[in-house]
């Protein structure tokens, strides 16, 4: 293919998808579904703007499926990971195999022999990793009781993928050599990949608890972004090539990969890199399953089609409401579980073809099975909408949020930019009592604040993404400590944006700057090296001579007149008073008068550091008696 023609083929799948999935998403049939007819309009059976390489740019997209099984991995944890041991092994091992024997069962009393029987039962068990936990992440519900158990159900079918692949390649040979005697080599060959799976499986865990930190360390410290996306690609390919060099199965790869790096301070990063990726490819993945539809063998054979895409569904449907009952979902989650999980999946396709391939189907038999797979996936975001508008409303349940096994966000300060004053104030709150989560872009920060425990995140502190996974949305007050002006002014008005509820506490760069925060409507705001100064003004007075009392006194008194002078100086500030410079030079006169003042008086007479008003008035006074008030 010529390079023009790549790019013609380019333009047509993002026209494409430009074009389908905002009128998809306005009325209310979701991305997905927007990006299947988009690929049925410009397949073969509409415009034939694209053919028969229709099936090599889907391998291409189903790297989608392997990122997003990445990012999946990043939001949990290993310990959570083994809390839902029982969801993953136990709903899901049993909803693999009731739907297989059923499926088996019914095919082979129909019209197939016993090995295809056993194989269309193994693939149609299977579910849309891609279609359900896009949708469910694009509705929000993924965190629900339902949309964990999903999530649970899809892992499993990912695990399982390698052993089915392993059955099929057993059917395989038993109809070649038309025996059930397997020899000693067969076995011994067995046990070698077995043994190279755990090695893969321990290269992943160790390489990402250990190096992967470094690498991603001296990435950072480049300051690079494009470098660490591309760090990012590299190791989700790497690990991909790896692990079907080994014969596993990429996705399970880079979901292990991400689950091992969960805990990594860079996770938010990588998955910030990661994100544009996936959608892309997952968008151009439904639109190549979309054009991959033989309509001219479902026109033909469209009454089987539709039969066989029946008891499809409804089976599924049936097995995974009783699966729901079995393990006490309540009826709105377990109509959400339900609902799901109902249709084939994609990696339908790539047993069928490998079925095919190994003389298990024949022509027709695939092709048929492949209509029946990418029907029951175009029709997903249908039973989607059935019950989210038909079947919850009349339920009389809310599907609660589940996030006993997601991250809690829940500390209630922030802090952005973890430099030396950060550090100070983290140390100060975390003396009294306070949780923090702390956002910074050092990476020698972040490696060292890791060793004392803290939440951390490594990233772009301006970005939403990133406040919305430090936990913006629930926290009570930002700190944002950064040192560079214009970056404190692009979180101050990202944080006054999204999350009006946070209590802004701002590091202010020097007068102006507090000024102009002032006149954003920030009340907590500080220069940063103001307390600081007026502390080395105090030990200053103390080594000329003066009482330590009296030099503290006259700190407290300049810090409260200093605070109502801003105050009053906004007024001219934002409204470009000429007389800005005049009215400064006055206030620097009477804070004069009022130290002096306090320097004449005894103690015991006038302590009024606290009560700085009548010294303003007084001063007033003394400097111009004719002087409104």
């Amino acid at each position: 293919m010529h390079l023009d023609e790549i790019f013609f083929k380019i333009m047509i799948y993002l026209l494409a998808a430009v074009i389908s999935v905002p009128i998809a998403k306005k009325i209310g049939l979701g991305s997905v579904l927007g990006y299947l007819i988009a690929g049925i309009v410009i397949g073969p059976f509409a415009l034939e703007l694209v053919g028969s390489e229709g099936e090599g740019v889907m391998h291409i997209a189903e790297f989608g499926v392997v990122i997003m099984l990445f990012i999946v991995g990043l939001e949990l944890h290993p310990s959570m990971l083994w809390r839902m041991k029982r969801l993953i092994f136990g709903l899901g091992g049993m909803q693999i195999g009731f739907t297989a024997l059923i499926f088996a069962g019914i095919t082979a009393f129909f019209w197939l022999n016993t090995a295809q029987a056993i194989t269309t039962g193994l693939i149609l068990a299977l579910s849309s990793t891609a279609i359900v936990l896009q949708t469910l992440t694009e509705k929000g519900m993924l965190k629900t009781r339902g949309g964990r158990h999903s999530f649970s159900v899809l892992l499993m079918q990912d695990i399982s993928v390698v052993p089915i692949f392993a059955i099929l390649a057993l059917l395989a040979n038993l109809i070649v050599t038309d025996t059930t005697v397997v020899d000693e080599g067969a076995f011994s060959e067995g046990w070698q990949q077995l043994l190279i799976i755990i090695a893969a499986v321990a290269v992943i865990v160790v390489g990402g608890r250990y190096l992967a930190q470094y690498i991603f360390k001296l990435i950072a410290e480049t300051g690079l972004r494009e470098l660490f996306t591309a760090t990012a690609l590299l190791l989700v390919i790497g690990i991909a090539v790896f692990m079907d060099l080994v014969g596993l199965s990429p996705a399970l790869g880079t979901f292990l990969a991400g689950v091992v790096l969960a805990n990594s301070e860079y996770r938010y990063e990588l998955e910030d890199n990661l994100e544009p990726f996936k959608g892309l490819l997952l968008g151009v993945f439904f639109i190549s399953v979309g054009a991959s539809i033989n309509f001219d063998l479902l026109f033909t054979n469209w009454q089987m089609i539709l039969l066989i895409l029946s008891i499809v569904v409804g089976v599924k449907l049936i097995v995974l409401y009783a699966l729901g009952k079995l393990f006490k979902l309540e009826k709105s989650h377990n109509m959400l579980f339900t609902f799901s999980l109902a249709q084939a999946g994609e990696f339908g396709f790539v047993l069928i073809t490998f079925a095919s391939q190994n003389a298990i189907y024949d022509e027709f038999t695939a092709g048929i099975l492949l209509i029946v797979v990418a029907l029951s996936m175009l029709i997903t975001p249908v039973l989607f909408i059935i019950n989210e508008h038909v079947i919850q409303p009349r339920l009389n349940e809310t599907a609660q949020l589940d996030d006993d096994d997601f991250e809690d966000n829940g500390h209630p300060v922030i802090i952005a930019g973890f430099g030396r004053l950060g550090q100070v104030l983290g140390r100060f709150l975390n003396a009294n009592g306070i949780k923090l989560t702390i956002i910074d872009n050092n990476p020698h920060n972040v490696q060292y604040l890791k060793k004392f425990g803290y939440k951390l995140y490594y990233g772009d502190m301006t970005r939403k993404d990133m406040l919305d996974a430090a936990g913006a949305a629930d926290a009570k007050a930002l700190v944002i400590a950064m040192s560079e002006r214009h970056q404190i002014d692009k979180l101050v008005e990202l944080a006054q944006k999204h999350y009006p509820h946070l209590k802004l506490i701002v590091r202010a760069e020097d007068v102006a700057h507090e000024l102009a925060l002032q006149n954003l409507g920030v009340e907590g705001h500080r220069q940063s090296i103001f307390d600081s100064a007026i502390e080395l003004g105090v030990n200053a007075m103390s080594s000329l001579g003066f009482n330590k009392h009296q030099s503290y006194r006259a700190a407290l008194t300049f810090k409260h007149l200093d605070k109502r002078f801003m105050k009053n100086l906004q007024q001219r500030y934002s409204k470009d008073d000429p007389h800005f410079v005049m009215e400064t030079k006055k206030f620097s006169e009477h804070l004069e008068n009022i130290l002096l003042m306090q320097q004449k008086h005894p103690y015991q007479q006038m302590d009024c550091a606290w009560d700085t008003h009548s010294l303003i008035e007084e001063a007033r006074e003394s400097d111009d008696p004719s002087e409104e008030k």
